[in-house]
């Protein structure tokens, strides 16, 4: 009975258009739950739920966001099976005698809840400038010396020295740059000093629950930044003789560069100069969404640039300085401040 659940839950999910890399994990989940309780799913009570949680919590001292995870798939597979339309309460009783039926087990009583738009560290936050300009020294001072002293990786320091400023220059997150190929770079009309290299097509962007990856197009807006690329593209990578990949970060092996060698490059950067452990290569987005904020970018073309659904998701990232501040909240005041006359003239 517990299998044929199983089964049907993954039919319903696949009629939906949910992906496989997202209802396996939910089975898996549901698997984990029966051999925690000791119970199958005609038997769970809201009980089982409270025990479980608090065994997250205080043995595994997992994050409340992937807490809430855990019990938001649980939930649908409940609610799968208490839905008379399937059947499954009758078949229970029938099979197991009287009041042998699933019942709901996640509730708003016993759950978390979504009550904040962000739930991350509170300690990460994106370079300064003066951070950000050291990193990116010191990525190039590594490959000019890995060159100067004919050592082996001088052409995996030059491209991880470019990889970090096509992040920041892009503001990308790291699956993203990892599954870039060459061909994902095209010219932008509004900008043609930028040559082909004005416009970036990502095509693994985060995806939402259950969904394929959405794709985005990300347009040039620094001009150093293209003529890092540029030169990568046209002198650099051909010379790891990869020229059939289609990666456009190729390792000296022959394949893609992978996040795992992404962080792992930025952690070497950033311990060798003592800078704060809460940057991540992730705060290269974020600051590529504040440094722009603090240029005066618009902000709608920023929330687009970014891959960001809703505005709110882009003010999280956003960490102005106060220079900002201030001149953003003269241009408010103005307005109330104007000569009485001199508003006239203007109406």
């Amino acid at each position: 009975m517990f299998e044929a659940m199983l089964r049907g839950w993954t039919a319903q999910q696949v009629s939906r258009g949910l992906r496989e890399d997202t209802i396996a994990p939910r089975e898996r989940l549901v698997r984990r739950f029966l051999e925690f309780t000791n119970e199958y799913p005609w038997r769970w009570g809201p009980s089982h739920v409270d025990e479980w949680t608090q065994s997250l919590t205080s043995e595994r001292r997992l994050a409340p966001s992937t807490i809430r995870g855990y019990q938001m798939d649980l939930r649908l597979f409940s609610e799968y099976l208490c839905d008379g339309r399937y059947g499954w309460s009758a078949a229970c009783e029938k099979e197991f005698g009287p009041g042998s039926h699933p019942v709901p087990v996640c509730r708003e009583w016993n759950t978390i809840a979504h009550l904040y738009g962000y739930e991350g560290n509170p300690e990460a936050r994106p370079f300064t400038r003066e951070e950000l300009q050291r990193f990116l020294d010191y990525a190039d001072d590594q490959a000019d010396r890995a060159v100067a002293s004919k050592r082996k990786g001088a052409l995996a320091a030059y491209r991880d020295a470019t990889m970090f400023k096509v992040i920041y220059g892009r503001g990308l997150r790291r699956t993203e740059t990892s599954k870039l190929d060459v061909a994902d770079w095209g010219r932008n009309a509004p900008a043609p000093e930028f040559g082909k290299y004005g416009m970036l097509h990502v095509r693994y962007g985060k995806a939402k629950r259950g969904q394929p990856p959405r794709r985005r197009n990300v347009a040039s807006v620094m001009g150093w930044a293209v003529d890092a690329i540029a030169d990568y593209a046209g002198n650099v990578r051909p010379r790891f003789g990869s020229g059939d990949h289609p990666a456009l970060w190729v390792t000296e092996r022959g394949g893609r560069v992978k996040p795992a060698e992404i962080n792992a490059r930025f952690e070497s950067y950033r311990e060798a100069l003592r800078l704060p452990a809460a940057l991540s290569p992730h705060s290269l987005r974020h600051s590529y969404v504040t440094h722009l904020t603090g240029d005066g970018v618009d902000r709608r073309f920023i929330q687009v640039q970014a891959g960001h659904e809703c505005d709110s998701s882009t003010a999280i990232y956003t960490h102005v300085s106060d220079d900002f501040m201030s001149t953003a909240l003269r241009k408010a005041l103005a307005p109330a401040f104007e000569e009485p006359g001199r508003r006239k003239e203007q109406r």
